[in-house]
């Protein structure tokens, strides 16, 4: 599953159009997010906070009746959170006239587009069962995102209608540093999380580009499995785009 709301209907992955995962982004974006940061909230906050937020608890729809409003995502910024950098409205102004034009869609011409407005900014992510997977995971990441380890991270809550998977997203600035994604990952193993991730640059999501698009683009351009055999353990992280093994 490569686009970062997870999906729906849980292991069957079912094959929805592209635009239907990008309505689903876009409405998780809108509604309000549960949100610690650590510039500003003190760090003595943070275990219960962590605590009353685990996302296998929090309700994606809320409760109208108890006055509980829907939650986009929980999400933690660190001491130096990865800025938002970029024109988007010129990327897609871009996107647009590629398009309209004729012209191949292809991963480097995403790319271009991309560094000609500065939109560089991607994240790794992992794909949860409700429970203590994703509630453990979760807890990782926050951690080392509190310490400064990492720049910023978010989870989508519980789905308790759908009873669908969550998704972790851990961001990094610049997806074309193969070096500085390849240092993000080793970043998140160290914290112990060792389920297999996927990476997807945030051009994509701008540009509405998931799963099943009508370009047949993957939207995600790594993935790592953690490799328990090897000493020391370490990733195996294969470049998706040229399909290069990058350990």
């Amino acid at each position: 599953m490569e686009e970062e709301v997870a999906s729906p209907l849980g292991h069957m992955e079912p094959n929805f159009p592209a635009e239907t995962y990008a309505a689903e982004a876009m409405a998780a974006d809108m509604d309000p997010w549960i949100v610690f940061d650590a510039r500003r909230t003190p760090r003595s906050e943070f275990d219960d906070w962590l605590e009353s937020n685990r996302p296998s608890r929090v309700s994606r729809y809320g409760d109208e009746e108890r006055g509980v409003r829907p939650v986009g995502w929980i999400a933690v910024f660190g001491p130096d959170p990865c800025p938002c950098t970029g024109d988007v409205v010129a990327l897609q102004e871009s996107w647009e006239k590629l398009v309209a034009s004729g012209r191949p869609v292809n991963f480097q011409n995403v790319k271009e587009l991309a560094l000609n407005h500065g939109v560089l900014s991607g994240k790794w992510l992992m794909h949860l069962d409700p429970g203590f997977k994703v509630d453990h995971a979760w807890e990782c990441v926050a951690r080392a995102t509190l310490d400064g380890k990492i720049s910023n991270v978010k989870v989508s809550p519980h789905d308790p209608d759908r009873g669908g998977r969550h998704v972790i997203c851990v961001y990094n600035q610049n997806f074309t540093d193969e070096g500085e994604v390849v240092q993000l990952d080793a970043q998140i193993r160290a914290t112990g999380v060792k389920c297999p991730l996927s990476y997807k640059p945030d051009v994509y999501t701008h540009l509405g580009i998931y799963r099943n698009n009508r370009w047949n683009l993957c939207p995600t351009i790594y993935e790592s499995k953690f490799n328990l055999e090897c000493v020391p353990r370490r990733s195996q992280i294969v470049n998706k785009v040229n399909y290069l093994d990058l350990t």
